[in-house]
């Protein structure tokens, strides 16, 4: 059985296809008597109104299109909630898409949302998107980046300052006494650990008896979090770094696992300190309560979405770029 349409709704009821469509938009316009009849012949018919289809004819949908990097990370999720949660004031929706590091995935999402005609894209990129960005803005979608600047500085951007707290995770850490440290993060092509490990070099550099290994993995999960801590726990003592800056804190907890396996023998922070990023809900859990670079995710995600609404509004408003600053946060993996 096919689906019903606004014209056979208006046949069944006895009206015009007209008197339909402004009982489903504009109900003030119609008597009460015509209303009557139109929702008894929608019930009949098993009518469902589209409004996607309709939203696409009007030029926009009321969905924002959203991309992360890892919707497994914490820390995406509650920069999500955060742009849901603005998006709702607006009547608008947040469809989310995983891009899971991959560029191909992260295009194929891109295509999705501007067939869909979204009211905009928030997009955490892990390729070089400037063109599909441009494309996008042509087409009247505008589009912000979150957890990452525009380099070109021809979008919007909402981020915090990764070099920063880079300088502040290792400071800490050679506050500490700890002269051999270790960056495990990866993979390096996300420029937000990129930018990370630069800051960590950077507060390296002023202090000429610490010395920075980097222990680059191949994803920033858990599961590469305690490989790395395993092929650490496998040298010899003297061989070990004396602390540890991990790119995040999923990597975090996988180093202390791998620490805390039967036959290990690490102490954290006795003998390895050892300090994440994100501050996500886990870490202040974990069996040794994990220091953190704290971002405040929820807030990035809701001013992104802030600044959407602003430049779906007026498009030739100008890119604004806003950095957040971060926040050490001390616990008793290194001390605290």
């Amino acid at each position: 059985m096919s689906a019903s349409s606004v014209r056979d709704v208006a046949q069944r009821a006895g009206v015009s296809v007209g008197t339909v469509s402004n009982v489903l938009n504009h109900p003030e316009k119609v008597s009460p008597a015509s209303a009557e009849r139109v929702q008894r012949a929608i019930d009949e018919l098993g009518f469902i109104r589209n409004d996607a289809a309709r939203q696409l004819r009007n030029g926009r949908s009321r969905t924002i299109g959203m991309v992360v990097l890892d919707v497994r990370n914490p820390f995406f999720t509650d920069l999500a909630r955060g742009a849901e949660d603005e998006a709702s004031r607006s009547g608008l929706t947040v469809t989310l898409g995983n891009s899971d590091e991959d560029p191909t995935r992260e295009a194929t999402y891109l295509d999705l949302f501007e067939q869909q005609r979204v009211y905009g894209v928030v997009i955490s990129a892990y390729a070089d998107i400037s063109e599909r960005l441009s494309r996008l803005k042509k087409r009247g979608i505008p589009a912000v980046l979150v957890d990452r600047s525009s380099s070109d500085g021809a979008f919007s951007s909402v981020s915090i300052d990764d070099l920063a707290g880079g300088r502040l995770a290792v400071e800490h850490l050679i506050s500490l006494g700890r002269t051999r440290l270790a960056f495990v993060g990866g993979p390096m092509g996300i420029r937000q650990v990129a930018d990370r490990l630069e800051g960590a070099r950077a507060a390296v550099a002023a202090h000429p008896d610490v010395s920075l290994e980097v222990i680059e993995i191949d994803a920033l999960s858990v599961l590469a979090g305690r490989a790395a801590g395993a092929d650490i726990v496998g040298r010899a003592v003297r061989e070990r770094p004396d602390a540890i800056f991990a790119a995040n804190d999923l990597v975090s907890m996988g180093l202390l696992q791998a620490f805390a396996m039967q036959g290990a023998d690490v102490a954290v922070p006795g003998q390895i300190a050892l300090i994440g990023y994100d501050d996500i809900d886990f870490a202040s859990a974990a069996v040794v309560p994990l220091s953190s670079i704290r971002q405040p995710s929820a807030l990035i995600g809701r001013t992104a979405v802030e600044i959407l609404l602003a430049e779906a509004e007026d498009p030739s408003a100008p890119p604004q770029q806003v950095v957040f600053q971060p926040e050490l946060v001390v616990r008793a993996s290194t001390g605290g």
